[in-house]
């Protein structure tokens, strides 16, 4: 964090605020320098940030709806667009830092942890992060045709996901963010709220159910990957996480929800 801001803000929010400002590019009030506990307590609000994002893209399709009425494709269009700005590209970068290092690392750890820090984007990445959007583009067109207020749990899922990873996997680099993140959240706190929203979401109905059930599944497979190739995970693979995620999200909403 950079400067200590004129008025010292209460503590109690500077956690969301750390995370808002993490996970998204949204006018927040500077948070200025926080302790790394403090930190550590912001992984923690990252699926009520996830939540809040969920609300503006169905806020946002709702004007879109209004603005550009039965332009099903051009508000997919734009929407897909503001939900990567509102979060700045951050777990695209990831997955694309990723897709490269994984390809390049021949399956060689040392080598795919090095090549995650290389700023260039290979093939590999370009051909992933076209996949990754046309597949959210496709689905988004599906999801506006038949209920968008289904967009309210995808990123919020994504982000609870994130949770659930630095409660199973080692962060495999010594120093970072990810490093005091997964030092210094609370894990009984997290345990109880990931129960909480497994409980919670199958309740809100079938496609609910469903999308956690697709994400859990990449969850799984990706976890091994992570697990085979690295020993654990890192701020890219955390990233393209989400990105996997929300994409296996929209799918299962849309096996759920009837034609």
């Amino acid at each position: 964090m950079t400067e200590t801001p004129d008025k010292p803000l209460p503590q109690h929010v500077l956690p969301p605020l750390v995370a808002l400002q993490f996970l998204t590019r949204l006018p927040v009030p500077e948070p200025g320098r926080v302790a790394d506990a403090v930190v550590g307590r912001s992984l923690l609000w990252y699926p009520l940030v996830g939540l809040l994002l969920g609300a503006l893209l169905w806020g946002g399709q709702l004007l879109l709806q209004w603005l550009l009425p039965d332009q099903v494709w051009l508000q997919a269009a734009l929407l897909l667009s503001a939900w990567c700005l509102i979060t700045g590209g951050l777990h695209l970068d990831g997955l694309a830092d990723s897709a490269d290092a994984w390809v390049g690392g021949f399956g060689d750890r040392e080598r795919t942890l090095r090549l995650m820090k290389d700023p260039t984007c290979g093939p590999a990445a370009v051909m992933l992060l076209v996949m990754l959007l046309l597949v959210k583009f496709g689905a988004l067109v599906q999801l506006l045709h038949l209920d968008s207020a289904w967009l309210l749990v995808v990123p919020l899922i994504g982000r609870a996901l994130l949770l659930l990873l630095f409660l199973t996997t080692d962060y495999v680099r010594p120093q970072g963010l990810g490093t005091i993140l997964a030092e210094q959240f609370n894990r009984r706190q997290a345990r109880l709220l990931l129960v909480l929203l497994a409980i919670l979401l199958p309740l809100s109905g079938w496609p609910a159910l469903m999308a956690l059930a697709c994400a859990l599944l990449l969850f799984v497979g990706l976890r091994r990957l992570m697990q085979q190739r690295l020993g654990g995970t890192t701020g890219d693979t955390a990233g393209a996480l989400v990105e996997l995620s929300e994409a296996a999200a929209l799918i299962g909403i849309l096996i759920a929800l009837p034609a």
